[in-house]
């Protein structure tokens, strides 16, 4: 699992996920060890390192010298997105093809991505700056069919208003734990640099769901999660990625070109 040191960090996420999730080495979940090598990756990057400038988004503890390497990197005449365009969530769309995507939501202060789910995926997420706060679910008994009627089932919870301050660790969900139902909220300015394997196809069984959620006052920790709409007001915005170019294995089909 040895990475090129001359490599910008997106370089060497990519590859990696690309190794360890892509259709042909794909065997199953990824392992432990594999897990942990993404994580290592995701907790060595900052916003600059895909090309977003925190600016005063961001403590001074966030802001180490360590992106100073991709810099070095960085053709001259790099441009930065900044903090301050994000007015509403915003996902900056870097990578995806059939077996993983690698984005990152922008979020200003006060935002929130509703509770949503991610069916059979590994999501790894690495906070860049800023602080958000979690909830999240899995469900107690096997994921609601994704066909046919609005999805609902009972929920264990995993977190509840749980805050995440950077610099932290990444974090990863699973298909069955780790709190793949979740709903996001910005309590500062904030960014998530997200893994999905694989990404959202509705045409595959994986859509994109949100939920309501009920608590079970008889249940204590538990609660029933009901498919909801989204307000008629929602809307994610899209950002170009102006980061590091990525050399990408142009055997995988793409959805993005």
């Amino acid at each position: 699992m040895a990475m090129d040191d001359h490599q910008s960090k997106v370089q060497r996420l990519y590859d990696a996920c690309d190794a360890v999730f892509s259709s042909g080495n794909k065997a199953g979940l990824p392992t432990l060890t594999q897990i942990r090598w993404l994580q290592d990756l995701l907790d060595g990057m900052e916003a600059r390192d895909v090309g977003i400038d925190a600016g005063s988004g961001c403590s001074g503890s966030e802001r180490s010298s360590s992106s100073s390497e991709d810099d070095d990197r960085s053709p001259p005449g790099r441009r930065f997105l900044s903090v301050q365009a994000f007015t509403r969530i915003t996902y900056v769309h870097v990578h995806e093809c059939d077996d993983f995507s690698i984005g990152v939501f922008c979020f200003p202060a006060g935002a929130t991505l509703p509770l949503h789910d991610h069916p059979q995926m590994v999501v790894l997420s690495k906070l860049l700056y800023g602080s958000m706060r979690v909830k999240s679910y899995d469900w107690a008994t096997a994921p609601p069919p994704c066909s046919g009627p609005r999805k609902s089932g009972l929920a264990r919870v995993v977190a509840v208003d749980e805050v995440r301050e950077a610099p932290c660790k990444a974090s990863v969900l699973f298909p069955r734990s780790g709190g793949n139902i979740h709903s996001l909220t910005a309590v500062t300015p904030c960014a998530l640099l997200d893994v999905l394997a694989p990404p959202y196809a509705e045409e595959l069984g994986r859509p994109s769901t949100y939920f309501s959620d009920i608590p079970v006052p008889s249940l204590p920790g538990f609660a029933v999660l009901e498919e909801a709409d989204l307000p008629d007001d929602f809307r994610v915005a899209g950002a170009p990625y102006v980061g590091p170019e990525l050399t990408v294995d142009m055997d995988t089909i793409y959805r993005y070109n």
